[in-house]
């Protein structure tokens, strides 16, 4: 299984990538991006079985990033994507959701919540 964490905050990026490896995915098949304009870059390049993204970075956020997954002739059109931000009101839960985001996760969050939400992606 190949992640992708996209997150400006690499203590954040560290934390996810462990709880990914709690789970029995390898440190060599997760990759990281600082914001989604990398993470786009990457997805030009490889193919992920799951996205994980903050929605707040520089650059590209998260929902900026989820619509061009989601676009027309994107690759990665039904690639699980995870946001895992800051913003957690009902308003945002429901643009991220029509963005295309397949899970939602509200910061801060323990291990066990994004075991959870990444379960079932797992089980394929």
């Amino acid at each position: 299984m190949k992640i992708l964490i996209v997150d400006d905050s690499s203590t954040m990026r560290r934390i996810i990538g462990n709880v990914v490896q709690q789970l029995g995915v390898s440190k060599e098949d997760f990759d990281e991006a600082e914001d989604g304009a990398v993470a786009w870059k990457m997805l030009q390049e490889k193919q992920y079985d799951v996205i994980l993204t903050d929605w707040n970075m520089p650059n590209m956020n998260g929902l900026e990033l989820v619509k061009k997954i989601r676009g027309e002739g994107s690759t990665h059109r039904g690639t699980p994507t995870v946001m895992i931000t800051t913003e957690g009101g009902k308003g945002e839960v429901i643009t991220a959701l029509k963005a295309g985001v397949n899970n939602y996760i509200v910061k801060p969050f323990n291990a066990q919540t994004l075991k959870e939400k990444l379960d079932p992606f797992f089980k394929k």
